[in-house]
């Protein structure tokens, strides 16, 4: 990606080579990939440096629009992300502020949740999962209740297994003190035996 500047300020950019017309002057879209930068830089045309170093997870924060700046001394563009704002880790409800603006939707009332955190998504995430593991080995369940076939220890240790271990997952979600909280129990990192994990641990599965 270029940005044109004209009268020492940007005043267009190009997001793929292209013909492109500057004063009087027709340039093809071959100039892109047989002039030098310095070239380029002779006619206006300065190819944009990307910093996303301020750029963070989009699942746990919000991202501002990229700022494009042109340094006339270095003759350098950069693009640059602002400061992130973390996601609501909790969730946000109706206030009597909001009833007293009849802002509270029919059938809603000051105190229920106007809009879910992530802590209220993640937990529903980890019940979804549990639940599609347990279902797996539901029938061990159904077959029991029908024709009374025992359920192997194997499969009801597995089960209360799952359980548990959600249980503890969502009782650290809740525990998180705030967006970076919830951010570090996610992420992943290499364990001095090699291995890969993360805080928040895994939901248990049979051995295939």
């Amino acid at each position: 990606m270029y940005a044109i500047i004209t009268d020492g300020s940007i005043s267009g950019y190009i997001n793929h080579p292209k013909s492109i017309t500057i004063g009087d002057v027709l340039y093809p879209a071959k100039i892109f990939s047989i002039w030098t930068a310095s070239e380029l830089a002779a006619i206006g045309i300065i190819e944009i440096t990307f910093d996303d170093s301020k750029k963070k997870d989009t699942q746990w924060y919000k991202n501002t629009n990229q700022t494009y700046t042109y340094d006339a001394s270095a003759g350098t563009v950069t693009a640059a992300y602002g400061d992130a704002t973390a996601k609501a880790h909790a969730d946000t409800l109706f206030t009597t502020q909001d009833k007293t603006d009849d802002r509270i939707p029919e059938g809603k009332d000051v105190g229920d949740v106007k809009s879910e955190g992530l802590k209220t998504q993640l937990i529903r995430t980890i019940k979804q999962q549990a639940a599609g593991i347990l279902e797996d080995t539901d029938w061990y369940i159904i077959r029991k209740a029908d024709a009374g076939t025992a359920v192997p220890s194997s499969i009801t240790n597995h089960r209360a297994a799952v359980r548990t271990k959600a249980a503890e997952m969502e009782t650290a979600i809740t525990n998180a003190a705030d967006t970076p909280a919830l951010e570090t129990l996610y992420t992943y990192t290499e364990q001095e035996d090699g291995s890969i994990t993360r805080p928040l641990g895994e939901l248990p599965r049979l051995d295939s």
